[in-house]
Parts: C-alpha cells; structure tokens; sequence
C-alpha cells in the first residue's frame, strides 16, 4: 500500500537554470577574486581572513549577479508548469544562492505566483539544508513529503540534507551526478505528471 509519507504536498524550487535563465560566468568570477575553479566560491569568500577581504570580493560578486538579473528571463514551460501547481493548491517556494536584490529583480522582471523566496541573504547557502528546513516548518509539512527541483549538484545534495526528495532538471544534457536525484525532468512540463501521480497514488490508497 502506498504510504502518505511518498505524496508530494509541496514544492521547492532553485531559480538560476531552473525557473530563470542565468548566464553568470563562474569561472570569470573566480579568477577576478583569486578563487581556484574547483573550489567553491562562497566558502572561498567566507575563508579569507580579513573582512575588507571579504566585502571586496562580495562586491564582485553582487555586480556579476545584479548585471546578470538584468537579462534573466523565464524558462521554456515553467510558467505553464507553476501555474498548472498553483491551480491544485500545491504551496511553492523558491530557495535560490542569488543575494536577495539580484532575486527581487529576476522575479520582478520574470512574475512568478510564488511568495516565499529564500535567498542567501536569509540562510545559509545551498547545500546547507536551513533554508528547505525553514519552509517545511513554514508550511507545518514533513519534509519527506517535500520536492526541491534545481539543476546543479546543491540542489540534489540540499534536498537529501533536509531529508527532501531532489527532482533534477537536466533539460540539455544528463550530468554524471544525476543519478544522485530522486527524479530527472528533461522537460518542466514533466513536473505537473510527476506530482499529479503521487496525489493520485494517494487518492487510491
């Protein structure tokens, strides 16, 4: 028998690549503030030692991610997808690592039916689980019954942090690190059919 512990009662999702388009050059960022390409670049600011250090290369980054907000645009079905959600009364939220202005931006250029946006200026940034945790408590839902959607590797590794179920959006290519997610969409359409059937599942029970 199918347990309510698999339905999905609500929905969480990255915004760079997965709702809005992004063309933030990482690797152009990186070697503007020294950070070597494998490491990354949020824990690279957060260790150097002083704090003019800090805010310097902070600014960098605001700039690249404020200049990029300026360009983003919705992605190909997400506002039939979001909309299609919203009409099942399914709660949606949005936990980006964009500082909160660059976010205010891309959803106000880009307006999306979601109120509750978590951005890095609010929790700690993906992978760490304080944001995914802070809407299943938001939303009184057990986490397990939760789907975070992204399209990196922080997304997959932020979800099974918050004991959340990861739905990988792999539009072009399948990354090696897919396997990790619970789910893979190549098409954001899929992800009104994934939800559909986990309610439906429960209906039958």
């Amino acid at each position: 028998m199918t347990t309510q512990v698999e339905a999905i009662f609500g929905v969480i999702f990255d915004l760079d690549g997965t709702l809005v388009s992004s063309e933030l050059d990482f690797a152009l960022i990186k070697a503007q503030i020294g950070c070597p390409c494998e490491q990354d670049l949020l824990d690279y600011i957060a260790q150097l030692p002083s704090p003019y250090m800090r805010e310097e290369a902070m600014n960098i980054v605001h700039q690249h991610e404020l200049i990029d907000a300026q360009h983003a645009s919705i992605l190909p079905g997400v506002s039939e997808a979001i909309h299609a959600l919203k009409s099942k009364n399914i709660p949606m939220a949005i936990v980006t690592r964009n500082f909160d202005k660059a976010a205010a931006i891309k959803l106000q250029n880009n307006p999306l039916p979601i109120s509750t946006v978590l951005t890095r200026s609010d929790a700690p940034a993906k992978p760490d689980p304080s944001a995914l945790n802070a809407i299943a408590t938001l939303w009184n839902i057990n986490a397990r019954n939760l789907l975070y959607v992204g399209d990196y590797l922080y997304d997959i590794q932020a979800a099974h942090n918050a004991n959340m179920r990861a739905c990988l959006y792999a539009p072009e290519s399948t990354p090696a690190y897919a396997d990790q997610a619970d789910y893979v969409l190549h098409d954001f359409v899929e992800l009104v059919t994934l939800v559909e059937s986990y309610s439906e599942k429960i209906e039958l029970c």
